[in-house]
């Protein structure tokens, strides 16, 4: 990892970009505007770069990567541009898609592979496999559309307009529906009949938004988890060899081996558009151009009254509150589930998605939402130890767990009092689904009680985002800003979350476009 310059050596340079924060999107940014010849600066506050993107070994020869946890979204040009290969990443899909057992008994396998999918869909509903492929027509045909293999891909738009989109699109109201007004169950209902297949897609629509899946424009995310293309392979999502902080700790390399300057363990304190930023122990470093890799609204309080007010009334009026929770389980062994005994399966090297009833998806939103906890949290669980076992001792497994809703605020209570609560009720709602085949009694059992963990398992919520420089959620916004100098580079830009790194290209373009080397 980069080791903090001396301050004064900071300080007294001339830089022509500051970058605040290095995340993976930040270190993108870096590496671009690196390699066009500007002199770039990258401040990271933690002791790491990665932000959301990073490892930690939070147990002994655990290398666990606290929030970011798959990876589908990474950009091909992204990739091949900066020759992230070359530098040592290793992308595993994980073909066996995803695994969904339901309550009474019966489960479904979604597999990468079109027949073997198909066979899995048949078993479960044979009336549902003309309307599978059918949707999967539909959505492949709007990706075709809108991500082109070339610069023509959206995701390359810094801003794209609807009407732009719907001209990408011919001007098709079924895709501009699905994109922009219907709900996850809207979308569902339109090509399946079998209440379990709705009950395992409606969460695809939901991921990490506080919104039901009866919610207008859910459907939406849905497409955008469904268009990648890495490596040729559009939809798959899987790990990173080692981890994903990986990603950002490569990116790390290329940045500074292109000539930026990254440096940990110096949080900014203000942005000061068109001169610079002033870090928290009140240093000033100098540039013309700063580039917030943090989110809409941090950046806005970095910017404090220095902020263009109709900008900020912008970044204000978006709700972005959060509604999940993440947990990292160190585990003797793999899980075997009820519908399918086992504990290494072909379905743990998917992921594995416990499926909340139509009520539950509709109710307990809104009890969250409330600041209570529901009786059941929907869970998608991926077992990164199953496909790389570089990221766990010899023997042993690890299992992230994502899942809600969860209040952003109790009415009860704090995240400090309830932090292990909310960790028993997310095991306790895979248990539904697995049995222990250790000791019989649900997914608990397995874990390893390490440290002071009494449950083996690492607590990352919507509150403790600050940790990573997040805030509640994120507003997706262009690069540039009305503020003289200033960018945005993060996952609250187009095209949004996940790792996908387009965000810092865009933004590195931007610049380029604006401030021209000689």
């Amino acid at each position: 990892m980069p080791a903090t310059a001396a301050l004064g050596h900071l300080t007294r340079q001339s830089w022509d970009v500051v970058i605040v924060g290095a995340g993976h999107n930040g270190l993108t940014c870096a590496a671009y505007l690196a390699r066009a010849g500007k002199r770039v600066l990258a401040l990271e506050a933690n002791e790491r770069v990665g932000g959301a993107c990073t490892l930690e070994e939070t147990w002994p020869g655990y290398r666990i990567s606290p929030c970011a946890y798959l990876c589908g979204l990474l950009h091909p040009l992204v990739i091949d541009e900066l020759d992230l290969p070359g530098h040592g990443f290793q992308w595993i899909p994980a073909t066996a898609g995803m695994f969904v057992p339901f309550d009474d008994g019966s489960s479904v396998q979604l597999w990468s592979d079109r027949d073997l999918c198909l066979e899995e869909v048949g078993r479960l509903s044979p009336g549902d496999v003309g309307g599978w492929q059918e949707m999967n027509r539909f959505v492949a045909g709007i990706r075709n559309a809108l991500r082109r293999p070339d610069h023509r891909d959206l995701w390359l738009s810094l801003n794209p307009t609807r009407d732009e989109i719907a001209d990408q699109l011919d001007n098709d109201d079924e895709a501009l529906g699905f994109l922009f007004e219907w709900s996850m169950v809207d979308f569902v209902e339109r090509f399946l009949d079998d209440e379990r297949l709705h009950q395992a897609l409606l969460g695809q629509g939901v991921i990490g938004t506080n919104a039901s899946p009866f919610d207008a424009g859910t459907a939406s995310i849905r497409f955008h988890h469904s268009s990648g293309r890495m490596f040729g392979m559009t939809g798959e999502w899987g790990y990173v060899r080692g981890g994903m902080g990986t990603v950002s700790f490569i990116l790390c390399d290329i940045a500074m081996e292109l000539g930026a300057t990254v440096a940990v363990d110096l949080p900014v304190g203000s942005i000061e558009p068109g001169e610079g930023v002033r870090l928290a122990g009140g240093e000033r470093i100098a540039s013309p151009v700063v580039i917030s890799n943090a989110d809409p609204v941090t950046t806005a309080r970095l910017l404090d009254d220095r902020a263009d007010p109709e900008w900020k009334a912008r970044v204000d009026a978006v709700p972005i509150e959060g509604c999940t929770v993440k947990l990292n389980v160190a585990l003797r062994e793999l899980p075997s589930f009820t519908a399918r005994p086992g504990t290494d399966r072909d379905h743990h090297r998917g992921q594995i998605n416990t499926p909340l009833t139509r009520e539950k998806w509709r109710t307990n939103c809104n009890i969250a939402r409330g600041g209570a906890l529901p009786d059941r949290l929907w869970t998608e669980l991926y077992f990164q130890s199953a496909l790389d076992r570089s990221v766990v001792p010899d023997d042993r497994h690890i299992m992230s767990v994502f899942a809600q809703y969860v209040p952003y605020d109790f009415s009860d209570g704090n995240w400090d009092t309830r932090r292990d609560e909310v960790a028993d009720l997310a095991l306790r709602s895979i248990d539904t689904a697995a049995m222990s085949p250790m000791l019989s009694s649900g997914m608990k059992s397995s874990a390893l009680p390490i440290s002071k963990r009494r449950s083996g398992s690492q607590v990352a919520t919507s509150s403790t985002a600050s940790v990573f420089r997040l805030t509640r959620g994120i507003a997706v916004s262009p690069p540039d800003t009305p503020m003289p100098g200033t960018y945005l580079c993060g996952a609250g830009t187009h095209p949004g979350g996940s790792v996908i790194a387009a965000n810092g290209r865009n933004a590195a373009m931007a610049v380029l476009e604006d401030h021209p080397l000689p």
